[in-house]
């Protein structure tokens, strides 16, 4: 099994802690709790912010000395409606106890403190249309840069239909050369319907130093530490995940790979 592909450990409880030191790279961390009614689990965020989103079900949220009560109405990612977010500056610490059947997804990276604890979601998430007929997908774009919202956590939730393609055009943002380019480290937090689907995703650099081709499966994550990174859903299995990025400055800059930027400059025409 490749390295940037990391199962879930177990179906309840934390089933994904990645963390800087295991993926190897300096910015992104994400954590996935798969929990009960009634549990509650409790974590400090030390120098590192915090956006959890509950990808479904109910949870009662505090960050510090604020309490922000139960949060949650998409019972299945499925509802394709906005997620309930919440940010927790560093220095602080957060709880969340499940109302019902819930998944929490805890997206951090290095925190600046510059922003205060506070819902950032489903109210200010809408959706966003990107490409056409088999590169349709459908975006929440929870915390990017057009939201100030976080310090330097860039997240995202996408779904692509079933027989579609997906971050595709290929592209990169492995080079801190902003404007042209922003780097950015990123997961992909994977589902599928129905949930014993499948589907598949690349990452590769132009130089060949790193060219991995992944089967993904239900609950997977996918770790992009650099190059292209598309991903591909078969006809019968719709694809969804939750994007974390973070890097040196909170903007989003990528550059299609060469061969294949003729296919957004056609689809670009009006």
């Amino acid at each position: 099994m490749t390295d940037l592909l990391v199962k879930p450990k177990g179906i309840t409880g934390k089933v994904h802690d990645v963390t800087p030191e295991s993926a190897g790279w300096s910015y992104v961390g994400f954590g996935l709790y798969r929990l009960k009614a009634g549990e509650t689990v409790a974590e400090p965020t030390g120098d590192r912010e915090v956006i959890l989103v509950i990808i479904e079900g109910k949870a009662e949220i505090g960050a510090g000395d604020k309490t922000f009560g139960v949060l949650g109405d998409r019972m299945s990612v499925w509802e394709r409606t906005p997620p309930a977010a919440v940010y927790v500056p560093n220095g602080s610490d957060w709880s969340a106890t499940a109302t019902t059947e819930c998944t929490l997804a805890v997206c951090s990276a290095p925190g600046k403190g510059e922003h205060l604890a506070q819902v950032i979601g489903p109210e200010g998430i809408g959706q966003v249309t990107r490409g056409k007929d088999a590169n349709t997908r459908h975006i929440h774009p929870i915390a990017m840069e057009e939201r100030d919202v976080a310090d330097s956590l860039l997240v995202t939730e996408v779904y692509t239909p079933q027989g579609n393609w997906s971050s595709y055009p290929p592209h990169r943002h492995d080079e801190d050369d902003y404007p042209n380019m922003t780097f950015l480290e990123e997961t992909y937090y994977h589902r599928l319907n129905p949930a014993q689907g499948f589907a598949f995703q690349r990452v590769w650099t132009e130089d060949g130093s790193l060219d991995e081709t992944m089967t993904v499966e239900d609950h997977d994550v996918v770790l992009v530490p650099k190059g292209h990174h598309p991903c591909g859903a078969p006809y019968g299995y719709e694809l969804y995940y939750l994007n974390v990025m973070a890097g040196p400055i909170r903007k989003w800059r990528f550059k299609n790979h060469p061969d294949h930027d003729w296919i957004f400059q056609r689809d670009s025409q009006p």
